[in-house]
């Protein structure tokens, strides 16, 4: 940025000074003969019919004045060339009526412009009007002076846009910093973010957000993977308990409950892989399916320890994947009736844009305190049923992680009965 900066505003600065160091002197010394040439001229007006009692005054703020006849003898003069020669011989020629010239004199150089009139109280006179050629006119002092103010203020032009990018960066410099200390050990650390309120503030604000949620994901992960270990642990355990007892004993119990491990061990891979690819969030193929016909479907389907009364909204559609929403159907169903007593109610309508569907059943219900707790993966809300008994604990978060990737969302309804709702957005 420093390096452009001064290259451009070098640029366009040397061509400036260049353009003014060659046209200022030629329009200053326009302008001193222009008014020269009006002084000249007001004196030939003044002698057509008189001539000049004493000096001559001042014209045109000019106060060196000469008239001159043609013999070379200057027959006026103001005081200030009283008793001098004649500034200069030259005289206007070929028609014309107004000469100028350049004299130097040791006091200093003129510019002296003379206007001719045949006819004046002197006779045929030539008017000079002189006025003294400021040293600015030098063409070597104005280069000096435009070139070394150029180089000064092109060189603060420099530091200023390196002092002004350094100090803009520098927060930039310390996020990196602080990015190369972080490592997947320790997510915990954050970003200062400086008190600038600018662009840099907002990405070290978006550098700490993105931080949180990378440590939560990785926390998440190492939840996962610590529970998924144990949950597999405890009927892979089981079931080889079973199979080496099966091998001395061959009991049918023995076999048939060896059998319920390796089945709920098949279902807890599946639940894992399920969530895996939920995680992924993979592309799946959608239709528009109707919400109450496939929860009538998936309830005839299924037998259940409960019976399950069903309320069902004709033509309730919604947009998505058939066997991922039969998946969170069944596994409200099952939870329902795992945790009910007597009965399941299930209900399908529409109110507005969104499909709603809700599974309720008569059980003990879900404490308002972990009503969020029960979506976390692997949560079990009974203590004291052991994990070889009970489910695995991922129903509910596959049910809530399904209903978002459809656009909508599963939450624990009010009341004292256990109510899973699920938004979805109509079609």
């Amino acid at each position: 940025m420093t390096i452009a900066t001064v290259v451009v505003f070098g640029i366009l600065l040397l061509s400036g000074a260049s353009v003014i160091s060659l046209l200022y002197p030629s329009r200053v010394r326009d302008r001193i003969v222009d008014q020269a040439d009006e002084a000249s001229r007001r004196i030939t007006t003044l002698i057509d019919d008189r001539k000049f009692p004493g000096p001559i005054p001042p014209q045109a703020g000019v106060g060196l004045l000469q008239v001159v006849n043609l013999d070379g003898e200057v027959v006026a003069a103001s005081a200030g060339l009283e008793g001098r020669p004649p500034l200069t011989l030259e005289r206007p020629a070929g028609g014309d009526s107004r000469v100028s010239s350049r004299v130097c004199l040791p006091e200093g150089c003129l510019v002296v412009v003379g206007t001719s009139n045949r006819s004046t109280a002197y006779g045929s006179v030539v008017a000079y009007a002189a006025i003294r050629e400021p040293f600015q006119l030098e063409a070597s002092y104005v280069a000096a002076i435009l070139f070394g103010a150029s180089g000064v203020l092109l060189a603060l032009m420099g530091w200023g846009a390196w002092y002004g990018v350094g100090h803009v960066l520098a927060p930039v410099e310390r996020i990196r910093r602080g990015l190369e200390r972080i490592s997947a050990e320790d997510l915990s650390r954050r970003i200062e973010v400086p008190g600038t309120q600018d662009e840099v503030a907002e990405l070290a604000t978006t550098v700490n957000d993105t931080l949180a949620r990378l440590e939560d994901a990785v926390a998440r992960h190492r939840r996962f993977v610590s529970d998924a270990s144990h949950e597999l642990r405890t009927p892979i355990t089981a079931l080889m308990v079973r199979l080496e007892a099966g091998m001395e004993e061959r009991t049918g119990e023995d076999w048939r409950a060896a059998l319920n491990d390796a089945r709920r061990l098949s279902d807890i891979v599946q639940d894992l892989l399920l969530m895996a690819r939920l995680d992924a969030g993979a592309n799946i193929r959608q239709e528009r399916i109707d919400l109450g016909r496939l929860v009538e479907e998936e309830a005839g389907r299924r037998p259940g320890r409960l019976p399950v009364t069903l309320s069902l909204e004709p033509c309730v559609i919604v947009r998505g994947n058939r066997l991922r929403l039969a998946r969170l159907f069944t596994n409200l169903l099952s939870n329902a009736d795992r945790y009910g007593d007597t009965r399941v109610r299930v209900s399908v309508c529409r109110r507005g844009e969104e499909a709603l569907l809700e599974v309720s059943d008569d059980g003990p219900g879900i404490p308002e305190d972990m009503r969020e707790t029960v979506f976390e993966r692997f949560t079990r809300l009974d203590t004291t049923r052991s994990r070889d008994t009970g489910g695995s604990g991922l129903g509910l978060p596959i049910a809530r992680d399904i209903a978002r990737a459809h656009g909508g969302d599963l939450r624990i309804g009010e009341g004292p009965e256990t109510r899973l709702v699920l938004c979805l957005p109509a079609d």
